[in-house]
């Protein structure tokens, strides 16, 4: 059996993450190709076990945010990992640049509004954490874009604690309400990085992937790594934790999230309902009505 030792992934609050350290690559989990569809196929099945046994005792959900620089693998991860899980029982929401009605908000409103129900899994392709990195690489929109009072961004190293600490807060509420969060970032190597946007060049079929602004925020890179290891530090939690995933190998990567998210699903207390033997009983006596019709 494969040994995938998450746990030198995992970030907690425990020990501080220096994202310099950080790998983006590791040994291979598989051995060759088919290896690697086997294994990804078991963990489907084990991921879609998982959900079902959450939404039959309907008391808890998961909620799994996916955060990476572009080209990092998000939509190819969220694809590959969750393919056979019932598509009844996750809900993925992307989020893009905010709309007028969510900029009259406050930074967490349109998260809030899409959070999964119980017995469902919540995937959040970018989430509230853009709020804490791109805007802190750009402090720009803070102060000509967000309409936030003009007091607030006097402070921005304030107003990003504070950020922090309603996050922080957030999620810890979540899992008191039998909501925890899981989080990934995907952590792609800056050469890897140029090698994936010029094959998006290269490829007809890939130019619709490829926007300009790519090649631009590629000047703050040590910015966004900076920024992201700041914010990770400041949210990562024993009952939120975030998990540093190399990521210039997309099976390892996709392989590595799979695996963890099964691991985490079965650390809910969550198992099918007891059976109902008298309910069981008056089940049968339905066979006979079925077959006469």
């Amino acid at each position: 059996m494969t040994d995938f030792n998450t746990e030198r992934f995992r970030y907690d609050g425990e020990k501080p993450l220096k994202i310099k350290k950080a790998p983006t690559k590791v040994d291979d989990l598989y051995e060759d190709d088919a290896h690697y569809e086997a294994i990804l196929r078991q963990q489907a099945s084990e991921i879609d076990k998982w959900q079902e046994r959450m939404f039959a005792h309907n008391r808890y959900g998961l909620l799994t945010v996916f955060q990476a620089l572009d080209a990092a693998g998000k939509d190819g991860t969220i694809q590959h990992v969750f393919t056979g899980t019932n598509p009844a029982g996750v809900r993925v929401y992307s989020f893009k640049r905010p709309t007028d009605q969510e900029l009259d908000h406050d930074f967490l409103w349109r998260s809030w509004r899409e959070l999964p129900e119980r017995g469902m899994i919540g995937i959040f392709n970018r989430s509230y954490y853009e709020e804490v990195l791109v805007v802190k690489v750009h402090p720009e929109i803070l102060t000509q874009s967000q309409r936030l009072p003009e007091k607030i961004t006097e402070d921005l190293d304030k107003l990003f604690k504070h950020r922090y600490e309603a996050i922080r807060d957030m999620e810890t509420f979540l899992h008191r309400n039998g909501f925890p969060t899981i989080k990934f970032y995907l952590h792609v190597s800056k050469k890897e990085q140029a090698d994936r946007l010029i094959a998006r060049i290269e490829d007809i079929e890939k130019n619709w992937k490829f926007e300009e602004g790519d090649v631009k925020e590629r000047d703050f890179w040590d910015d966004y790594q900076d920024a992201y290891e700041t914010c990770i530090n400041e949210t990562a939690t024993d009952k939120a934790p975030w998990y540093v995933i190399p990521a210039d190998d997309k099976k390892n990567m996709r392989l590595l999230v799979g695996r963890i998210i099964i691991d985490e699903l079965k650390k809910l207390p969550i198992e099918n309902p007891e059976p109902d033997e008298k309910r069981f009983k008056e089940l049968q006596k339905l066979i006979a009505v079925i077959k006469a019709q």
